[in-house]
């Protein structure tokens, strides 16, 4: 069986990665007004918290980039497209899971924006899911 992911393909996940990580302050700020509820924890746990959060920020944008700028090395087959399709595939299905066990709907705010930007968000995470899943299994065949 000869299979072929589009390098479009791979850079639509780019920008979405992208855009996840420059879409993240608002949605922290906007959505869960998670700034407040930080400040209801200790100091060092509040650094914590925020250094996880630019983490997460961080990937996401690094992730996006790798797609973008090299989508051919991440389909060549080499040890190296293995280990990075294979860990960006893990941190993408983690969320996935994460976000379908432990983050119910009923949190978000109720207004209409959000409701729709919630559905997108979580469209634009099985999308990361299935091309680096994809990307990985591509690269170990």
């Amino acid at each position: 069986m000869n299979i072929s992911i589009p390098n479009w393909l791979i850079i639509l996940g780019g920008l979405g990665q992208i855009f996840t990580a420059m879409i993240y302050p608002y949605i922290r700020h906007q959505v869960f007004d998670w700034y407040n509820d930080v400040k209801q924890l200790k100091p060092l746990n509040q650094e914590i918290a925020k250094t996880y959060g630019r983490y997460i920020q961080g990937l996401n944008f690094s992730f996006g980039l790798i797609a973008i700028l090299i989508p051919n090395d991440l389909k060549n087959h080499s040890h190296l497209a293995i280990a990075i399709t294979g860990l960006i595939a893990a941190y993408w299905v983690g969320k996935v899971a994460t976000q379908i066990a432990y983050y119910p709907m009923y949190d978000i705010p109720k207004k209409r924006l959000f409701k729709i930007g919630s559905y997108g968000m979580n469209a634009l995470f099985v999308l990361f899911a299935v091309v680096y899943t994809l990307l990985f299994i591509f690269n170990i065949i």
